[in-house]
């Protein structure tokens, strides 16, 4: 029972005097403010957990409130920096946006409430590592989402291949000869950068790494200049423009037009190619974005989401339970099914097994990634300097010499702080 309807049932009774605003057990009842993401859960979703975790902590009332993605890393860090704990205590943030607020040190420390048992070993890399500074972890993962091949069931068949290639050369050979015909094997734009950033990590490089708590690009290193090639040779085998990432065109669109017969994308791209073609309705299918052996498929960039809680919360307890609620097993596990996500554990990708595209995430996501972990990544990606590199080798520059600018370059902004 919420505080106000105690309220509202005193009023409507003549002991005014009498009436305290407390529960029958005598515990009086505490707010916890949650911050979510617009469309990150079903409102459904939402309130079946309010529900149940009202009922479960007797002295707990749930505050959910809904935000919106532009302009959220200002009022976070705003609501992180408050003096009185007016705010929210708990939040849930981007996976890669965790390293700014742990370096403005309003993040509360979870390391011990995710030893306990919140199953740490099995957590999602992409989720967790950016969540965690010189071993201590602030963020707790929540949900996840990666890319996979997005392919045409049917021209797969036409072309007399049997099913999705398990191997990186496997699926060179199919794309080849898939791109006949007048059809593109694969539309793969040449900025695409998260995608490359799978290929680097598959073969043990890395985007920038730290030494000596010196962050230094490293797209110059021989295992990343590797990465490099297999993208170049992948993407020679359709017409993405060399000089545009993935958004520009949007490739739902141009898989929609019925003539590409894969692109690498989150599952969800293939309602948008269904909308905008509907004869392609049950000739999609999904597979891992395959890796170099056929034991695991390929490393991919990890997006999604953490649960945050401000050092600032006067509701650490009540904070800490809906945390542990939301990413334990049961309701972690209804989201991901609800949503079409990956769940936050690898143990539970189980929980997806029916629905091919998330499946095919979850494989992915075992082995997945984020960008390196520090908040001046930001500054990075403000002036990209990966997607300068790609697109001049691919237009048939040297990519050694490519390589070392853009590495500098990424050396360079690293070394800046933010603000």
């Amino acid at each position: 029972m919420k505080l106000r309807r105690l309220a509202l049932a005193c009023l409507s009774t003549s002991l005014l005097a009498g009436c305290a605003l407390v529960p029958s057990g005598g515990t009086e009842r505490r707010t916890v403010t949650v911050w979510l993401m617009k469309d990150s859960a079903s409102t459904e979703f939402l309130e079946r957990f309010t529900e149940e975790f009202e009922r479960t902590h007797n002295d707990l009332d749930l505050d959910i409130r809904i935000q919106e993605w532009t302009g959220i890393g200002e009022k976070v860090q705003t609501a992180l920096e408050a003096d009185t704990p007016d705010g929210p205590d708990v939040i849930e943030v981007g996976n890669t946006q965790v390293p700014q607020y742990v370096d403005g040190g309003g993040l509360l420390d979870l390391t011990l409430e995710s030893m306990r048992d919140w199953g740490l070993r099995d957590w999602l890399p992409g989720l967790a590592e950016p969540g965690r500074q010189r071993s201590t972890q602030y963020g707790i993962p929540w949900y996840a989402a990666n890319r996979v091949v997005i392919y045409r069931k049917d021209l797969f068949e036409q072309a007399g291949i049997a099913g999705p290639p398990q191997t990186r050369e496997e699926w060179l050979a199919a794309t080849e000869k898939l791109n006949s015909g007048g059809n593109q094997g694969i539309y793969l734009a040449g900025q695409d950068w998260y995608t490359l950033s799978g290929f680097i990590w598959d073969e043990g490089g890395d985007l920038a790494r730290q030494d000596g708590g010196v962050w230094t690009g490293t797209l110059d290193t021989p295992a990343a200049l590797r990465g490099m090639d297999f993208y170049r040779r992948l993407q020679a085998l359709g017409e993405g423009p060399v000089d545009a990432d993935e958004e520009h065109p949007p490739q739902a669109g141009v898989f929609a037009e019925g003539k590409v017969a894969q692109i690498v994308a989150v599952p969800g791209q293939a309602r948008a190619i269904v909308r905008q073609n509907p004869e392609l309705d049950g000739k999609l299918g999904f597979f891992p974005v395959p890796g170099k052996s056929a034991d695991k498929p390929g490393a991919v960039f990890t997006g999604g989401s953490d649960l945050v809680v401000p050092k600032n919360t006067d509701q650490r307890d009540g904070a800490i339970a809906v945390v542990e609620e939301l990413t334990g097993a049961q309701w972690n596990t209804e989201l991901a099914r609800t949503m079409n996500y990956v769940p936050n554990k690898t143990t539970l990708a189980g929980a997806v097994a029916d629905e091919e595209g998330v499946a095919a995430m979850a494989a992915g996501a075992a082995h997945g990634r984020a960008t390196p972990s520090t908040p001046e990544w930001a500054a990075v990606e403000a002036d990209n300097p990966i997607k300068e590199y790609m697109t001049k080798v691919l237009t048939g520059a040297d990519p050694a010499t490519q390589a070392r600018r853009a590495s500098r370059r990424i050396t360079e902004a690293l070394a800046v702080p933010l603000g």
